[in-house]
């Protein structure tokens, strides 16, 4: 049954939690790697890692990476198949892979992001390597060489598409320390393509403090404006908040979005003309959706998942259906056992 939140002017629909990958069968985990993108109409390509239940109890990036087609806008996806770079990766041992975010460009190409993380750290999701980038022309039945992304080493947090222009925002932090900011080095950037993932280049770099700072979304609005949000982990309620005017060229900053109860990993999408917040909440406690009709103020929030886990890690796909309605496929990891996950679907919907 559907969870319905009444909001001032707005309903929120949440449809019930749905078994995506299921983990516990095989004793198996997947943390992270989250990225969805729909590459033609009704056609949804959604990743997800296949990592070890063993290794930190299930909380590591020690496998490989999977995907899966849909053909019906979501509502159904066919037989896993592994990512080629990621399998023979995890093989040699140099490294392992995470996809976190994918878009897909007019011409139906798919470009995804590929984080490279040491083995030899127990979690061995950081330190980072620098990213690289794949491409498949073909709806996911074969990839490119990957090439990479960018001389730096880090973190690939976010990819938007506007106007078939790929907008990546990177913290460029390589993890050796903490994965949150540590350096007046760590900075975050927004890079972009103007040839369908070909080439990126840097086109700006984020004002602000980055002590503290970690994960971060990207979301343009109605309006054109192009958001981006940090989390903070020296004040969990308090989501830093930029906006740019001019496509990311140029960024002010503005008022912490205070949250009540707290966000880490925000993933922020726009459905209807509303704003969805959503993440792991404060303390990583839960998992929590917000909603918001202008992106700087924000509800008081509502727990997806109540329990306090290593786990919640998650991402969103804007999806719209034959007859013209919008929703939103959240995809999130949720744990079985220690910090062994599942992943897990849900729908949410405006009214």
């Amino acid at each position: 049954m559907d969870t319905i939140l009444e909001r001032n002017g707005y309903r929120v629909v949440i449809g019930e939690a749905q078994v995506y990958v299921d983990h516990q069968a095989n004793g198996r985990s997947g943390h992270m790697s989250h990225a969805m993108a729909e590459f033609a109409p009704g056609k949804v390509i959604d990743f997800n890692s296949n990592c070890s239940g063993v290794r930190c109890k299930g909380h590591s990036a020690f496998g490989w990476i999977e995907y899966r087609i849909s053909n019906d806008g979501g509502e159904s996806f066919g037989a896993p198949r592994a990512l080629p770079y990621s399998k023979q990766a995890f093989y040699d041992g140099v490294f392992t892979v995470s996809v976190e975010k994918a878009v897909a460009c007019a011409d139906g190409s798919i470009v995804i992001f590929a984080l490279r993380n040491t083995t030899l750290a127990s979690v061995c999701c950081e330190p980072w390597f620098t990213p690289m980038v794949l491409k498949s022309n073909d709806g996911g039945d074969t990839w490119s060489e990957p090439t990479e992304f960018s001389p730096y080493k880090g973190r690939i947090y976010d990819a938007v598409i506007r106007d078939d222009i790929i907008y990546v925002l990177q913290f460029c932090n390589d993890g050796t320390k903490h994965f949150t900011g540590n350096s007046e080095e760590h900075r975050y950037r927004l890079f972009v393509s103007r040839d369908r993932g070909e080439h990126f280049e840097i086109l700006s770099e984020l004002p602000g403090d980055t002590n503290g700072r970690g994960y971060g979304a990207l979301l343009f609005d109605q309006c054109g404006v192009l958001h981006a949000y940090q989390y903070n982990l020296n004040a969990e309620r308090e989501m830093d908040h930029l906006i740019s005017r001019d496509f990311g060229k140029t960024w002010e900053i503005c008022k912490p979005c205070y949250l009540e109860k707290g966000i880490r990993n925000p993933q922020i999408s726009l459905i209807d003309g509303i704003f969805i917040l959503h993440g792991r909440g404060e303390k990583e406690k839960g998992f929590v959706l917000y909603s918001s009709k202008d992106g700087y103020t924000w509800d008081s929030g509502y727990y997806l998942e109540t329990e306090k886990r290593l786990c919640y890690y998650s991402n969103h796909l804007l999806l719209t259906q034959p007859n013209g309605d919008s929703r939103v496929l959240i995809q999130y990891s949720d744990a079985y056992k220690d910090a062994c996950v599942n992943v897990m679907h849900r729908w949410i919907k405006i009214q």
